[in-house]
Order: C-alpha cells, then structure tokens, then sequence
C-alpha cells in the first residue's frame, strides 16, 4: 500500500507499534524535536518514544494552542494537566496542529458555558467518544470546587439539560 504524503514519516515499524483499532487510520505523522514522533490518527493522538506508545483519544483533550515562534504545541487534557509537543520543523507543525484541531473539534458536538456564583465558568461538553457514542463532560479550571454544593447544581442542572436534548439518560 502507498504511503500518502501526509504520512510519509510514518515507518512501517511504527505503524505496526501504533496498533490502530479497525477503523482508525493515521492522518498524519510527525518527528517532534525530542526525537519522539506524533501521530494523529482518526480516532487518537499517539505519541511515540524509543520504548512506548502513548495514547490518548480525541475526547481527552480540552484544547491546544500552537506557538508558531517555537513550533510548540501546548495540550490541555480534560484533567487539567498540559502537555507540550516541539515539532522539529515549522512545515510539519503548521500540518500536524491542523489535523489536531479537526479531530478535537470532530469529537465535539455542542457545549455550554456555566456561570459560577463567584464570576468563574465551567463548561459542560456533549462529546463523541472512539466508537461514536454521546457522553457529557465538566470542564473547569483546576481550582473550581465541583464538590461545592452551590457550584454543583448549576453544573447538574447544564449538563442535564445538555444530556436531554441529545436523548441521552440523566
């Protein structure tokens, strides 16, 4: 089988390490200043090293922000920790940061702001996981108590609403 251009640092030997599930295929594929690869696939962002293969679907990433000054792409995971990727070469940065923003946004279909009682905002997601199923997700910054009563029935009563109007059990 050709290797498309996308794709063309994609070795076979790491392609065999991706172990991508039927259906998913690798997008694009790029050498990160580190020595590491990524790879954005149809369903998840892979991040390979000499001796492991990370990786992560779609629905666990909040956001990412490219730097073009120095080819950096930070990554915010729905958890709140933040992962910096370092491309080798500004080319493959500019290609892989797009595909990265389609299969993020790809994995959202709708989500609403919630405004707290002390002026913050927490975020209810309706996201498509691997195999196409609708679940709700919380985002909020780490310091948002969702444990505080007052806080958590705002969050309960969006995500309820966002739940319902996609048919999905409360």
């Amino acid at each position: 089988m050709p290797v498309s251009p996308r794709n063309r640092r994609l070795t076979a030997s790491d392609r065999a390490r991706l172990e991508l599930r039927s259906g998913d295929r690798a997008l694009v594929a790029v050498e990160l200043a580190d020595g590491r690869r990524a790879v954005a696939s149809r369903l998840a962002l892979h991040v390979l090293s000499t001796d492991s293969v990370t990786r992560t679907p779609w629905a666990d990433v909040d956001n990412g922000t490219l730097d073009a000054a120095t080819r950096t792409l930070s990554i915010r995971w729905v958890w709140g920790a933040t992962t910096r990727l370092t491309f080798a070469e500004d080319r493959a940065s500019v290609r892989f940061s797009q595909t990265f923003r389609e299969r993020v946004q790809q994995s959202v279909v709708h989500t609403t702001s919630v405004a707290l009682p002390d002026g913050r905002r927490a975020r209810v997601a309706l996201r498509r996981d691997e195999d196409g199923e609708l679940f709700s997700q919380v985002l909020a910054d780490g310091d948002v108590d969702l444990a505080d009563p007052a806080v958590a029935a705002l969050v309960d009563a969006a995500e309820d609403t966002v739940r319902d109007a996609a048919g999905l059990p409360r």
